[in-house]
C-alpha cells in the first residue's frame, strides 16, 4: 500500500468529521457565518502563544483579546497584537474562554468561565486536584457547556491511526503500550514545575497517559515512580514512569526533563499479537506499523507513513468551532475527560 492510498483510506475512517472539519479551517468555508468569539484567560502556558497565533488570522474565530496576572506576560501578547482586557471584559466579550495560564490557576479560570455562561478550551493539565476538575465537569454537565481539555495529539493522524487498528483488531490483541515523553527543562524552569507534586509526569506525561486511556480506558491500577534526579537545590520532580494495568494489558509512560534532543525520541508504541505499532516521532508525525498479516488498509510487514504538512492546534479548534455550531460533537466526552484526569492524578501521585 502506498502513501498516497493509505492517506486516502486512513483520514477517511480514522478522523472522520475530523478531515471535515480541518478541510474547512484550511479552506475558509466557515466564512460566510459569523465567526465565534473567543478570548483568552491566561497567556502565560507555553502553548498560548502559537495558539494566540492561529487565532489572530482564524476563519472560524475572532479573537477579542487577552488577560494574564503577570505584566510581562500580557506584554508579550501585547506585542503579538493582541488586545489586553480584563478577565471580565473577556467574558463579557467572548462566546469561548481559553485557558492559557499558569497550571496552577487552570482550575480557577474554567470555573470563572463556565460560571458566566462561556465555552471553554483549558489547556491541560486542566486541574491539579480531582474534586477541583469534578466540579468543572459538573458545571459544564449542568450548563450543557462545551468542555475541551488541549490534548492536542487526539489530532494527530498517527495516534488516531494507532486508536483504529486498535479498535478494529488489526494489532491482535493489544498486551503492552510503551511510551516516552522526555525533554530538555531548561534550569530556571523548575521551580514552575516544581509547583505540582507530580513534576514532569503531570506536565509533560499527561500527554500520554491521555493517549493510553483513550486506546485502553481507565485502568485498574496505577503505579507512579517519581524520583529527582537533577543535582539541584529542590525537589523538582524530574526523571518518573508509572505503570497502568489492565486485566490484559500493561502499560507504561516514561516522563523525564535531561534529554538532549528529545523531540527525535518522543514515542507511543502499541504491541499486539498481530504486530505492532510504533509513533517515532510524534512530531512531524510519522507512524511504522508492522504486521504479521495484513489487516485493515495495512499490509503484512512494515509500512511508514507520514504527516509532514500536520500542525498543532488547528484540529482541536476546528473540532471545537463545529460543536460551538452545533454541527458535531466534541470527540471526547465529560466522562472521557474525567477518566483521562483520575488517571493522571494517580500516575502523578496526587490522589
Amino acid at each position: 500500500m502506498n502513501r498516497r492510498t493509505f492517506i486516502t483510506v486512513t483520514t477517511g475512517t480514522v478522523l472522520g468529521g475530523r478531515r471535515q472539519a480541518d478541510a474547512e479551517v484550511h479552506s475558509g468555508s466557515q466564512l460566510t457565518e459569523p465567526r465565534i468569539k473567543i478570548g483568552f484567560l491566561g497567556s502565560a502556558y507555553s502553548h498560548a502563544a502559537p495558539k494566540l497565533k492561529l487565532l489572530r488570522n482564524h476563519p472560524d474565530f475572532e479573537l477579542v483579546g487577552a488577560w494574564d496576572d503577570a505584566p510581562a506576560v500580557r506584554a508579550a501578547a501585547e506585542k503579538q497584537g493582541v488586545r489586553i482586557l480584563s478577565p471580565e471584559e473577556v467574558l463579557a466579550q467572548c462566546q469561548v474562554a481559553a485557558v492559557e495560564s499558569v497550571v496552577r490557576d487552570h482550575a480557577r479560570y474554567a470555573r470563572m468561565a463556565l460560571a458566566a455562561g462561556k465555552h471553554v478550551h483549558l489547556e491541560k493539565p486542566p486541574s491539579m486536584h480531582l474534586a477541583d476538575f469534578r466540579e468543572i465537569v459538573a458545571m459544564a454537565r449542568d450548563k450543557r457547556l462545551l468542555l475541551q481539555v488541549g490534548y492536542q495529539y487526539r489530532y494527530s493522524p498517527p495516534f488516531n491511526a494507532v486508536v483504529e487498528a486498535t479498535r478494529n483488531g488489526w494489532l491482535g490483541d493489544v498486551y503492552m503500550v510503551r511510551a516516552t515523553m522526555n525533554n530538555l527543562l531548561a534550569v530556571e524552569r523548575r521551580a514552575e514545575w516544581g509547583e505540582f507534586r507530580g513534576g514532569v509526569m503531570f506536565e509533560l506525561g499527561s500527554h500520554m497517559i491521555e493517549a493510553i486511556v483513550r486506546l485502553l480506558g481507565k485502568p485498574r491500577k496505577v503505579t507512579p515512580f517519581l524520583f529527582t534526579h537533577g543535582r539541584f537545590d529542590d525537589r523538582f520532580i524530574d526523571n518518573t514512569a508509572a505503570v497502568l494495568e489492565y486485566p490484559r494489558t500493561i502499560a507504561s509512560v516514561f516522563a523525564a526533563t535531561f534529554q538532549p534532543n528529545s523531540g527525535a525520541y518522543r514515542a507511543l508504541e502499541v504491541l499486539g499479537t498481530n504486530g505492532t505499532a510504533t509513533i517515532r516521532p510524534i512530531e512531524p508525525p510519522t507512524l511504522e506499523m508492522d504486521l504479521a498479516k495484513e489487516a485493515g488498509p495495512y499490509k503484512a510487514g512494515v509500512s511508514k507513513l507520514d504527516w509532514p504538512k500536520w500542525e498543532r492546534f488547528s484540529g482541536d479548534f476546528a473540532e471545537l468551532a463545529r460543536a460551538v455550531r452545533g454541527k458535531g460533537r466534541l470527540c471526547a466526552t465529560l466522562d472521557d475527560e474525567l477518566a483521562v484526569q483520575e488517571t493522571l492524578l494517580l500516575a502523578s501521585g496526587m490522589e
